[in-house]
């Protein structure tokens, strides 16, 4: 069993308050939950308007299937102009 975890921090360009920030990304979970079947939930900078920290988990059996699975996520939510990507890490356990 192989477990993949992706940490990303967004600037959310648009966001003047936490509720336009909590709607971004809401929009930005549920996307990315149904596409790629990933486990997603906000970890960080809970009070900001414009950072926001995700989580994302992916489990499968063979290593090059969760990394590809992680890295189309970052590409997704990278491709969004709702927000920048600040800095992302992903690991495989």
């Amino acid at each position: 069993m192989v477990v993949g975890t992706l940490r990303m921090v967004l600037f959310v360009q648009d966001a003047h308050s936490l509720k336009d920030k909590r709607r971004v990304l809401k929009g930005i979970k549920d996307r990315v939950h149904n596409k790629f079947r990933v486990s997603v939930a906000e970890v960080g900078h809970h009070d900001v308007w414009q950072t926001a920290e995700l989580g994302f988990a992916c489990v499968g059996n063979e290593r090059r299937h969760v990394n590809s699975v992680l890295s189309n996520v970052v590409g997704f939510v990278e491709s969004n102009p709702q927000v920048r990507l600040i800095d992302y890490e992903l690991e495989l356990i």
